[in-house]
């Protein structure tokens, strides 16, 4: 074989291959392009004539929040009109703590506790309510003090003045307590209008109209 041939056959070789390389990386340039552009745009972007593209968002949910009423908000929250006792025990508890007292609603108070302090509740209520219904009657003095302090009428009260009362005790609690749900009128007493009592170990000739017999009391109007 000449020299001429065998250069010949080399170089149509040599073409052939570049031929192929060129093709092949024409094949895979290809499917890249294709496979890019076959990408979802998960960004959303909404390309614009002459301007950079701007990344679009959806819009942000709404998430509903749960409704609380103010009360449950604030558990501290309270009023009279929020509570329905259903027992004047149950009312008796609600009031909490015995509050520091002075003026009319300490006497109030101390007249409860010195008059009927380990009597029931309604017992102690109609006490509380007898002293409320003086003090508007007209009749007697036209203050809670003054009705309790007159004289000869509350046999707990000495030289006009109340005996100590033992302020951390339970009794001092539920009368404070009482107190003020008779002075709020929250309860019905079944002793409502009365403006007397005694204990049932006495029998006065009153000669007054009969309300309710409590406990040691008896109450009349």
């Amino acid at each position: 074989m000449s020299f001429r041939l065998k250069a010949a056959i080399i170089a149509a070789f040599a073409l052939s291959a570049t031929a192929a390389v060129t093709a092949s990386e024409m094949s895979i340039a290809g499917e890249s392009i294709s496979s890019v552009s076959s990408i979802p745009n998960a960004l959303n972007v909404a390309p614009s004539a002459g301007s950079t593209p701007a990344v679009i968002f959806s819009a942000p949910r709404e998430i509903a929040q749960p409704l609380v009423s103010a009360k449950k908000a604030d558990s501290s929250f309270s009023t009279d009109s929020d509570f329905q006792a259903n027992s004047l025990a149950a009312l008796v508890d609600a009031q909490g703590d015995a509050e520091p007292l002075d003026g009319d609603m300490k006497c109030l108070a101390g007249a409860v506790y010195f008059e009927s302090k380990g009597e029931s509740l309604e017992g102690q209520l109609a006490v509380a309510r007898v002293i409320i219904n003086r003090a508007k009657s007209g009749r007697f003095a036209s203050s809670l003090c003054g009705v309790v302090y007159q004289p000869s009428q509350f046999s707990f009260v000495r030289g006009g003045g109340m005996p100590p009362v033992r302020m951390q005790s339970e009794s001092w609690r539920q009368a404070v307590a009482i107190a003020q749900i008779a002075m709020d009128d929250s309860w019905n007493s079944r002793a409502e209008g009365a403006l007397f009592f005694h204990a049932r170990r006495v029998s006065p000739s009153w000669g007054k109209a009969k309300l309710a017999s409590i406990d040691n009391h008896i109450f009349y109007r």
